[in-house]
């Protein structure tokens, strides 16, 4: 096991490292004509990124003192958005490099093609031949030409290395062997050289663009999503009854009250009958994070607001911070179910609490209930919907894929979760699963939004 172990984080690091030199290479060594600074300065930005980023998760992860995890975290965590994108633009960039090429090329033999033209009738490229003919006037005799006998020629006159004749015949290499004199539109630097700095530019600003893009979506905060879900058991007075579940706020280094505060502001402008807050609130210790959670007093229901934990939680304290949400106002729902006017309410504690002793109980939450009742279930990762589905609950709300986050991260977490983000059926059984509100790591999105969503049940009976 332990040899699996090593040999699997082995292969990590190589992937990790060959892709980061990859990086390197298209956008410092080959924008280059020869080792320098620029070089030295792009392997140590590309280091130093990487040093920052696995500083700001181990500082995260160990506790270390809150004010270093917040010095590392935004550079580390944004570095490590960055490098993906980098990757993904430069991988890109490999399709629009050739094509460049032949452009150029193309265009190169074109003016070459002019320009002999051009040296062969006498006539300048640019100029037609009416305008070379207006340029004679009638009856006069054309101009000599230096083959014209009475025309004396200066012995052993060296030619101007600015006349045309010399830049159009010069086919001087550049320093990676390509043409850098007429054959090519571009003698300083050479054809190659130039489509490596257009394409490694692109790449940067199309990654820089991307995560800043991303950040800022982040920061001003989640959109509300509406979405309305019939039951079938559903009695007709619930009709219309709303419930905002908000997942994966995420609050920590980054991510901080401010944050907390929008969120707040925006489920209570929804005026939800209930509010469901599914898992991974916070990324560190209630002594670091309790004054970032303060706002979540403010949550303003008319059935009140329950919450269950998410795997972060298990991380960060779980017992200290279920007591500090019941403290602000919420009601934890640990394995348990409470009965509403027309349907129940159960929360199981998340699958990461196995390894404490306090994973889900779904006999617990669900076993004694009346199932003429409709259910609807709290529980932090999709996974759990096969429990769902075997004890007869009618919705589960659900978050924790952060509808994969950023791009092409969709494609793991669908790989990892019966569902990524929406409404699903399974059986009897229906599942939503919210993006979340926040975002873990780079304060980043990209293809995957943040959202607060409002479920509006539906009864079949109306």
């Amino acid at each position: 096991m332990v040899v699996v172990f090593v040999l699997a984080a082995l292969l990590v690091v190589g992937v990790l490292v060959t892709a980061n030199w990859y990086v390197w290479r298209r956008l410092f060594r080959d924008t280059t004509r020869a080792p320098g600074p620029v070089r030295r300065i792009g392997a140590a930005v590309i280091a130093g990124g990487w040093v920052l980023t696995v500083g700001a998760l181990v500082a995260e992860r160990a506790g270390a003192p809150f004010w270093l995890q917040r010095v590392l975290a935004w550079p580390g965590f944004l570095w490590l958005a960055l490098s993906l994108y980098l990757l993904l633009a430069v991988v890109a960039g490999e399709i629009v490099r050739p094509l460049l090429r032949r452009y150029l090329e193309r265009r190169a033999a074109a003016r070459q093609a002019r320009a002999t033209t051009g040296a062969e009738t006498g006539v300048e490229p640019s100029a037609s031949p009416a305008a070379a003919d207006e340029r004679i006037p009638a009856g006069t005799a054309p101009p000599q030409t230096s083959d014209t006998p009475d025309t004396p020629k200066a012995p052993d006159t060296p030619e101007s290395p600015d006349t045309p004749s010399s830049r159009t015949t010069d086919t001087t290499e550049g320093a990676d062997g390509s043409d850098a004199g007429a054959a090519s539109p571009l003698a300083h630097p050479s054809r190659r050289l130039f489509v490596s700095r257009v394409v490694a530019g692109a790449a940067a600003a199309a990654a820089v663009g991307t995560v800043g893009h991303g950040t800022y979506g982040v920061l001003s905060g989640p959109k509300v999503k509406r979405v309305t879900v019939p039951l079938a058991r559903l009695p007709r007075a619930a009709h219309g009854f709303r419930i905002a579940v908000v997942s994966d706020i995420h609050l920590g280094p980054v991510l901080g009250r401010g944050f907390a505060q929008r969120v707040v502001d925006t489920i209570n402008s929804t005026q939800p009958d209930l509010v469901a807050v599914v898992g991974d609130l916070v990324d560190g210790s209630v002594k670091d994070l309790g004054p970032a959670a303060a706002p979540l007093s403010q949550l303003k229901a008319r059935h009140g607001a329950y919450f269950v934990t998410g795997n972060h939680e298990y991380f960060s304290g779980a017992e200290q911070w279920v007591a500090e949400v019941r403290r602000l106002g919420l009601l934890p729902l640990e394995n348990a179910r409470t009965e509403l006017p027309h349907f129940d309410l159960a929360g199981v504690n998340d699958v990461a609490g196995e390894d404490e002793g306090q994973g889900p109980d779904y006999a617990r939450a669900l076993g004694d209930r009346d199932r003429s009742r409709a259910c609807v279930l709290l529980a932090h990762q999709p996974v759990q919907i096969h429990d769902a589905v075997d004890h007869g609950v009618d919705l589960q709300l659900s978050g924790h894929t952060h509808g994969g986050q950023l791009w092409p991260g969709n494609l793991i977490a669908g790989a990892a979760n019966p569902t990524v983000a929406g409404l699903e059926r399974y059986g009897d059984t229906q599942l939503y699963v919210s993006r979340g509100a926040g975002a873990w790591g780079p304060p980043t999105r990209v293809g995957a939004p943040s959202d607060i969503t409002v479920i509006e049940l539906a009864s079949r009976k109306a």
